[in-house]
């Protein structure tokens, strides 16, 4: 489970949280939340460490929305000197952490190649549907862009981008291309991401349903 933040929620203290989610393999933890916020650099990482300390199942620090638009002063939310920084306390943590990042199909033309060889695992996002018909190109682009980080495909049930049910078709055409990584070792993961749309009856939830009855078994 990645948990990301959301208008300032959670609130610390974080632990009565981090215990409902002990019963989970893996958790990664929000720094840099939706919108690309954060209560601070210092706090988020102390909480985060705190939390890593006492959880076994915390395995990484997640930075949502990281990159901001073309018209910001500076294109994220950190620099890398101040990534590298964070990267190097995080790994040196009682319980050490990967430092994951987010980045979406249209900031690849940005100049964030030095904020991503800092990072140790890639999420990578296709906003608008009608950008899934060139996803085998920008996933290129995006390895090449950040050849260090490890990449997990993020998968949207939802069009966010145009706020409207995302096809069938296009959702079965993304699972089955990182089926197809995953069996090549291009990736090591798939995110389904669930925000509040999983229980609303939405074909693309049901379809991944038996989808991942289906191939959720197949050893790698």
């Amino acid at each position: 489970l990645i948990l990301i933040s959301y208008k300032g929620l959670p609130e610390p203290p974080y632990e009565n949280l981090a215990r409902e989610l002990s019963p989970l393999k893996r958790v990664v933890w929000s720094v840099v939340g939706a919108g690309g916020t954060s209560r601070g650099f210092e706090e988020e990482l102390t909480a985060t460490q705190a939390l890593a300390a006492q959880f076994p199942n915390f395995v990484g620090a997640m930075m949502d929305d990281f990159f901001k638009s073309d018209e910001a002063p500076q294109p994220a939310v950190y620099t890398p000197e101040q990534l590298a920084a964070l990267r190097e306390r995080l790994h040196a943590s009682a319980r050490p952490l990967d430092l994951w990042v987010v980045l979406y199909a249209h900031q690849l033309h940005m100049p964030i190649a030095p904020h991503l060889a800092e990072c140790d695992v890639l999420t990578f996002w296709t906003w608008k549907a009608e950008e899934l018909s060139q996803l085998e190109e920008n996933f290129a682009r995006a390895e090449a862009l950040a050849p260090r980080p490890r990449k997990v495909l993020g998968l949207y049930m939802f069009d966010f981008g145009n706020a409207r049910p995302l096809p069938v078709p296009l959702m079965e055409r993304q699972c089955e291309l990182g089926l197809k990584w995953l069996r090549e070792g291009r990736v090591e993961g798939l995110i389904l991401l669930s925000t509040s749309i999983c229980d609303l009856g939405l074909e693309t939830v049901e379809w991944s349903r038996r989808w991942i009855e289906a191939v959720g078994d197949e050893q790698l």
